[in-house]
């Protein structure tokens, strides 16, 4: 067994050391990230700066510049492995955060099965049973009302129609009677026309002519009263 597993037996087998809690694991890996996200950084300005340094020295000094190039490799080196532990944090960070997730949410279920359970105790089926029939009758009740007020309302008042009709017929008979003896005919010349006289054929054309339009408005006034009569 290596030594670092040792190390990690070692310290699991430990009982008076005790699991830390989810806050402080996430914590821990979250600065342990940050610790080695700033590593990166310098190890790629050294990178940057050995590889520069080599192309300074170049053919010139090949001493400087292979020793400026295998730093550069050694930091490179370093750099992958970060890059490797980075995503292993990473991968633990996630996982710790939803073993946390799904045990917040176990937990949850477990309280709202305790308070259902504990609302549950305090209702019984029969009850339940006995108040959804009074429901339903009392709207059975209330739509009854409700029809029943909406109905139209008939009084009897004892009375004929077709006798209240004839009435108003002769009423109506009545009142157009009245009418007519109001009506004023065209009134009929009292005197008496003059006596033709047959030697003046122009007082024969006027008489026949004037009884010509007196006929004519006996007949418009006969009209007038048949129309109004109708």
């Amino acid at each position: 067994m290596s030594k670092l597993g040792k190390l990690f037996k070692g310290r699991g087998s430990s009982k008076s050391r005790t699991a830390p809690n989810p806050q402080e694991a996430l914590a821990r890996l979250r600065e342990t990230e940050e610790m080695l996200g700033k590593k990166q950084e310098y190890l790629e300005n050294r990178i940057q700066r050995e590889l520069a340094l080599a192309k300074k020295h170049g053919t010139k000094d090949k001493r400087a510049a292979l020793q400026a190039l295998k730093r550069k490799k050694r930091f490179e080196k370093q750099l992958t492995q970060i890059d490797g532990t980075l995503s292993t944090i990473e991968f633990q960070r996630e996982a710790l955060e939803n073993s946390h997730t799904n045990t917040e949410v176990l937990r949850n279920l477990g309280y709202a099965t305790e308070a259902m359970k504990a609302v549950h105790e305090n209702m019984d089926l029969n009850k339940i049973d006995d108040l959804m029939q009074d429901i339903s009758e009392q709207q059975d009740i209330a739509q009854e009302i409700s029809e029943a007020f909406s109905q139209r309302v008939q009084f009897g008042d004892g009375f004929d129609e077709d006798e209240l009709m004839a009435e108003l017929e002769e009423l109506e008979q009545e009142e157009l009677n009245q009418k007519m003896t109001n009506i004023r005919l065209p009134n009929v010349p009292s005197s008496s026309l003059p006596a033709r006289k047959p030697s003046m054929p122009s007082s024969t054309h006027r008489s026949r002519a004037a009884s010509s339009r007196r006929a004519e408005e006996d007949d418009d006034g006969f009209k007038q009263l048949a129309a109004w009569a109708s």
